[in-house]
């Protein structure tokens, strides 16, 4: 999958940033596996009501095709900022986010609309990502991941990948007021949207810039994918509710 929007789909996005050479990471797209519709093609979530066989299969190929060093680390996402440790969490572990220091340990987060993070240090000896939708955001899940990758943010490599875009995400007016009152300078990444009722169009990618920047990450690329038009590419819960998700990984390749 290219770095820009495209007609065909492709089975892997893979991000466009400077990070070293021993940084690897990757998005899938939904095309390539073996699950039915809805769940079309390539769901890795097993927790969706897909069948676990073909998601288990989807995993194995996955894990072929990418060439990945091992099993990549399938935590329990909550919507919440905790952030572990990929050498001493265990699969199916409740977190929101992952990183690792050690070669060989491949940190895995699903969506299908929420914002996939990935974060490495410039030296390439630190990786993480963090599920960030809009909760985990609010609450500080940018946040708990930076303090978990444990370096200067002038060193850390940020990179925003598919999520859903900003002409897309409509929100409640109290979405907003808990972000503004968080932080003024967040009503920025806020429209209000033409309609009988009071909604707002929410720029995902622009909150989370704002946090990377007030944190001091500056280093910081992608987010320009929207999970919801580019129906051929990626699964999108709000679009079609019940859906397949993607996996962003990140390792640090064994030497």
């Amino acid at each position: 999958m290219s770095h820009g929007p495209r007609s065909s789909p492709q089975p892997f996005l893979r991000p466009q940033w400077p990070a070293p050479a021993t940084v690897q990471a990757l998005v899938t797209g939904r095309t390539g596996g073996i699950s039915r519709p809805p769940y079309d093609s390539l769901n890795l979530g097993d927790h969706v009501g897909d069948d676990p066989a073909a998601v288990a299969a989807n995993r194995q190929s996955l894990q072929t095709r990418a060439g990945l060093p091992a099993v990549p680390l399938w935590l329990s996402q909550v919507h919440g900022t905790r952030c572990v440790n990929a050498a001493q969490a265990q699969p199916g572990d409740e977190a929101d986010a992952v990183m690792a220091q050690a070669p060989g340990l491949v940190c895995a987060i699903m969506t299908a609309d929420c914002l996939p993070l990935l974060l490495c240090d410039r030296a390439g000896s630190r990786v993480g990502a963090a599920h960030a939708g809009w909760r985990g955001l609010l609450d500080g899940v940018i946040e708990s991941t930076l303090a978990a990758l444990d370096c200067p943010p002038g060193e850390v490599l940020a990179w925003l990948g598919p999520a859903i875009g900003p002409r897309a995400f409509e929100v409640g007016p109290e979405v907003r007021a808990a972000f503004i009152t968080e932080d003024p300078a967040a009503a920025t990444a806020f429209t209000p949207k033409n309609g009988p009722t009071e909604k707002w169009l929410c720029d995902i990618y622009a909150l989370a810039r704002l946090r990377l920047a007030r944190a001091g990450v500056t280093a910081v690329y992608g987010g320009e994918h929207c999970t919801y038009t580019e129906k051929e590419d990626f699964f999108s819960y709000r679009r079609d509710g019940t859906t397949g998700r993607m996996a962003s990984l990140i390792w640090l390749q064994p030497r």
